[in-house]
């Protein structure tokens, strides 16, 4: 959405405030917790006014209430504490716990991280030195319980929502690792994710786990939780090519097709040219990208089938996973061009995956299991928000997901060597320009 139409253009004399503010405050964080404070303190006492009936100190025939001065509170949000004035009603109360909770849902999830640390016997200086570097500057322990425990029942009622109303015909499948202690030793924990293309265009997560490897029979019990919930309607699953999770999608979504993320097979390849030119390996990575992003789905493999050769020659090994990978790197061109783009990598996930690491590195090590899920499936919940916002697509243009693709006319002979003629010289501009020998 472009900014003029999310955010009102400001005035002079607001410009020339803002940037006042901006010359005193120390820091960007500091600026922005001030100008967050001025405007939720601008929508509660709207909502305070609307109550009354009628503004602060007006005469009005319609009013029915009045205020009584206001109460000060300062909830921890991503940027820092922010002083807000909660209006007081004279008759009845009135308190944003709406506004105030999605403002603080992540950072109550890290207010837990640091609270369990204490638990778990870490020194209270260090629990508050992680408590200030994320941006919390008090802890309430009683406080914190209170809250958590609304945050896990909205975190296990989104693992085990209804998905009978929400056909996807797309899922984008990925983990994300982090350090977890388990008892008295430390491991590295899977945080496995699902996310679905809707029906209405939109983003929708399907579900998320804790796993302690990327097994196949991890892989097929978090997979067959969307099923049992009543997830219909998949089409294509985008993931990397762990076999365990290619195989657990084999089981569970029979019938659906599966796209290897062009990204991850870029880099598959870089891993098995290890020691090769640099020049070699730019090469390989370009021929995927020009086989992977023609217009023309014949062109594609017909590029695909051209480099073959020549990335066998220059890599016997990285050839073999060349070779393995054309028909699951090129799925995504059996479905509308219009959603190529989406549905060639696995960018979707890659993004969830980053909000969730962006927020907790300096934890550094989970002291729980559960400490861990909370705060992934809090920061997943911020994203799905954000998302129900957000259109991917069309409602129109998402219902042709779900439809069977229509066969493409076999290819005439003619059309055939003009194809093989154009990728041979596309591969070849490629290899040329890096200064390589043609295969």
């Amino acid at each position: 959405m472009p900014q003029t139409q999310s955010v009102p253009p400001l005035s002079r004399e607001q410009a020339a405030a803002a940037m006042a503010a901006w010359n005193e405050c120390g820091d960007a964080r500091e600026f922005a917790c001030r100008v967050l404070a001025a405007v939720m303190n601008a929508m509660m006492d709207r909502e305070a006014q609307e109550a009354c009936g009628a503004g602060r100190n007006e005469r009005s025939g319609s009013r029915t209430n009045s205020r009584n001065g206001h109460g000060s509170r300062s909830p921890e949000t991503a940027v820092g504490d922010v002083e807000l004035e909660i209006p007081k009603l004279r008759e009845g109360t009135y308190y944003p716990e709406g506004m105030l909770e999605r403002w603080s849902r992540v950072d109550l999830s890290v207010a837990a991280i640091v609270q369990e640390t204490c638990v778990c016997g870490v020194s209270t200086r260090k629990a508050g030195r992680v408590a200030e570097r994320l941006g919390i500057s008090s802890l309430s322990s009683s406080e914190v319980s209170r809250l958590c425990d609304s945050l896990d029942g909205e975190v296990e009622g989104m693992r085990s929502r209804d998905l009978s109303g929400t056909p996807c015909c797309y899922v984008w499948l990925d983990a994300t690792y982090m350090s977890c202690r388990d008892g008295s030793s430390v491991s590295s924990r899977g945080m496995v994710t699902a996310i679905g293309l809707g029906a209405d265009g939109r983003k929708h997560l399907l579900g998320a786990e804790a796993v302690d490897t990327e097994s196949e029979q991890a892989w097929d019990s978090f997979l067959a939780g969307p099923g049992a919930r009543g997830l219909t309607g998949v089409r294509l699953v985008v993931s990397d090519d762990h076999a365990g999770l290619v195989a657990a999608v084999a089981r569970q979504f029979q019938g659906c097709a599966w796209q290897r993320c062009v990204t991850h097979l870029q880099r598959n390849l870089l891993s098995a040219m290890a020691g090769r030119p640099e020049d070699s390996k730019r090469a390989v990575t370009e021929l995927v990208h020009a086989a992977a992003c023609q217009d023309d789905p014949d062109l594609g493999r017909a590029v695909w089938e051209a480099a073959e050769p020549w990335v066998s020659g220059a890599c016997p090994r990285a050839g073999e996973v060349f070779s393995a990978a054309e028909d699951s790197a090129l799925a995504f061109q059996a479905f509308p061009r219009a959603h190529w783009a989406r549905i060639r990598t696995n960018n979707v996930q890659e993004r969830a995956n980053r909000e969730i690491k962006r927020r907790y590195r300096v934890v550094q090590t989970f002291p729980s299991v559960h400490s861990m899920v909370r705060p992934a499936c809090a920061s997943i919940l911020e994203e799905e928000g954000r998302w129900a916002t957000q259109r991917v697509f069309s409602e129109e243009s998402a219902a042709l997901g779900f439809a069977e693709p229509e066969p493409r006319p076999p290819l005439t002979e003619g059309r055939r060597r003009a194809l093989e003629r154009r990728a041979e010289e596309i591969v070849n501009e490629i290899v040329e320009r890096r200064g390589l020998k043609k295969a």
